[in-house]
């Protein structure tokens, strides 16, 4: 989401840079244009004054100093004009020891240097014919007072549009925030999802967002009841399936058989697998409950009710603890983590001989799981033996030699590590080791 905004900020950001800086030199140069065009219409009226001013004179023409204006007469005024006639150019006395030189072409132009403080011309050429003569009067202005205002109103210009383009970026960002706002919170909602928190997305969201909002809602409904269904079909198959797998064991074992060993111990064999993945399947839906698709686990709501369960299956004489940081939450799936937890402790509580304990931390690497018991424990040489599906170093307890098996793929599948290790308590001490996610 935060993307998004980037990109639209930037975007606009760009556009709105672009555009400002385009508009600005265009609206620049028309003023200095228009402006331009004003003082040529002033120095046209001079030069048809100068033009007034010619007179003709007992040598030929002169100019009649009486109808020149006083800024003609004052040195580097700002001022000035040159005649050029046949061979002849007159020039004002504003220029003092200058001389205005002779432009190719009629017309005006601009950035001429004179004077000793580098005074910019805006000269204005005219041709005339005057009392049969040919006549070129060139005026000019100081045009440097001009372009300072002009430099001035010009940064003035550019200090009240970056202020205006942090006003609009400011608006345009609490804009876009607000725009968002809706796909941000369904983003919050699908990361409740994701936790477990929610079942489903509020359906309260903007017209364009329905049809999205709907259709994911839709598919968590269909999710949620798919699961619901395929758990209460395992249950009702397994429990439909025991009865007659025990009678199958019954006959089984029935004397009859024994003349026949080898069918007999095949027999056995393949019923007790069966068997074995049943009850599995079996604890697996019990534990599960009705969690909520994508649940998280959470140490404090979930760990309680399984120390409590596996009590009541194995007697209240063992004594059950945890240990894990208040408010702690496994980023796997709850089912994943129950079949993985009822595992280890129904493990340990059949060795165990009065106690079982769990803990659970979070590192800077990611998490752990330790299940301590106080019973005889597994000789090192014997450790990497229990990890086969189905092997048992002592047949007399009961079980199926399938729980850590089961655990170590699950941790595998993770990308954890499972060691065996001797435990503080004397027996044997499961460790898990599972990276970030």
């Amino acid at each position: 989401m935060r993307s998004i905004q980037r990109r639209l900020s930037l975007g606009l950001i760009s556009v709105m840079v672009i555009v400002g800086l385009v508009l600005a030199q265009t609206s620049l140069w028309l003023f200095e244009m228009g402006l331009q065009r004003y003082l040529e219409a002033g120095l046209r009226n001079d030069s048809e004054s100068l033009l007034v001013a010619l007179v003709r004179g007992p040598q030929g023409l002169q100019l009649d100093e009486r109808r020149l204006s006083p800024a003609y007469q004052r040195p580097f005024s700002g001022h000035y004009f040159r005649i050029d006639f046949d061979d002849v150019h007159w020039r004002s006395r504003s220029l003092w020891d200058q001389d205005l030189p002779k432009l190719e072409q009629t017309g005006l132009h601009s950035n001429l240097q004179l004077g000793p403080e580098g005074q910019r011309l805006l000269v204005l050429r005219t041709d005339y014919r005057r009392l049969g003569q040919s006549i070129s009067i060139s005026v000019a202005q100081d045009y440097t007072p001009v372009r300072e205002s002009f430099l001035r109103m010009q940064q003035v210009g550019l200090g009240l549009g970056l202020a205006g383009l942090l006003l609009i970026l400011i608006l345009q960002r609490v804009t876009v925030r607000r725009a968002l706002r809706p796909l941000e919170q369904a983003r919050e909602q699908i990361a409740q999802l994701q936790r477990g928190q929610r079942s489903q997305l509020d359906e309260q969201v903007p017209l364009e967002l329905e049809p999205l909002v709907a259709q994911i809602n839709h598919l968590l409904a269909h999710t949620e009841d798919s699961l619901k269904r395929s758990r209460n079909a395992l249950g009702n198959l397994g429990h439909a399936l025991k009865t007659p797998l025990a009678v199958l064991l019954s006959l089984a074992s029935n004397p009859k058989l024994q003349a026949h060993p080898e069918l007999r111990q095949l027999l056995e064999e393949q019923l007790e697998q069966v068997q074995q993945r049943l009850n599995r399947e079996l604890n697996r839906a019990r534990l599960a409950g009705d969690a909520l698709p994508g649940a998280l686990f959470d140490c404090d709501a979930e760990l309680p009710g399984l120390l409590a369960t596996l009590n009541m299956i194995h007697g209240e004489h063992l004594d059950l603890s945890y240990q894990a940081a208040p408010g702690l939450q496994l980023p796997w799936d709850r089912e994943d983590l129950l079949e993985l937890l009822g595992n280890l402790l129904d493990n340990a509580c059949k060795w165990a001989d009065a106690e079982v304990a769990l803990s659970v931390w979070q590192t800077a690497q990611g998490y752990g799981l330790a299940v301590d018991d106080d019973g005889p424990g597994i000789p090192e040489e014997q450790r990497s033996q229990v990890f086969s599906r189905g092997t048992r170093l002592d047949e007399q307890t009961d079980g199926h030699g399938l729980g850590l098996g089961i655990v170590r793929d699950i941790v595998e599948s993770w990308g954890g590590a499972l060691r065996l290790l001797e435990s503080p308590q004397g027996g044997l001490r499961v460790l898990i080791e599972l990276p970030k996610r």
